[in-house]
């Protein structure tokens, strides 16, 4: 994730880039995504959530999931794992040449992601989710109940990292959660 603004920006995606470019928050979330299949823009609005004080059920997030699978599947995926595979890949093409065409490739995978955290804030928008809960507990009720759902057990010192990036945001900037619909 980068800090390029545009006028579709919400302030889910802004909540997501603070979060994000927290001290080792990038790292934890790329290894849940690689090691347990997490969706990290989902994981962030579960966050972002979170910091509005909305507690979900894993049936919630289960829900959320289905809704944002198909758009994960036909686009995000399939063009992070082009990215990476041109990453280490000898073609034909000029070294400097791929690694500009690589480049394309992220912007367009973040354009992706972003198009992604635009629909989930519009349906945060339309519909209360989950359950008034103080932030902390909803933050850790609602990576729970991520976890239930995948049917795994992140590593605790992972999930410490995004617990202790959590409790780290300034109030004024969870505050900007607080656009989530009650």
């Amino acid at each position: 994730m980068n800090d390029s603004s545009t006028p579709t920006d919400t302030p889910f995606w802004r909540f997501s880039l603070q979060f994000y470019r927290q001290s080792g928050v990038s790292d934890a979330c790329i290894a849940l995504q690689d090691e347990y299949g997490v969706d990290v823009n989902l994981l962030l609005f579960l966050l972002w959530l979170a910091a509005a004080g909305r507690q979900l059920s894993a049936d919630d997030v289960r829900m959320l999931d289905d809704k944002v699978a198909k758009w994960r599947d036909l686009t995000v995926v399939p063009i992070r794992d082009t990215r990476r595979k041109l990453k280490s890949a000898r073609t034909l093409v000029e070294p400097l040449q791929q690694e500009a065409f690589r480049t394309k490739i992220k912007a367009i995978e973040l354009e992706a992601e972003r198009l992604q955290q635009q629909a989930l804030h519009a349906l945060a928008q339309s519909a209360p989710l989950g359950r008034p809960s103080a932030a902390r507990d909803a933050a850790h009720a609602n990576v729970c109940a991520y976890e239930h759902i995948l049917d795994a057990t992140f590593p605790r010192n992972v999930v410490a990292i995004l617990r202790d990036a959590f409790d780290s945001m300034p109030k004024g900037e969870r505050a900007a959660a607080a656009a989530v619909r009650e």
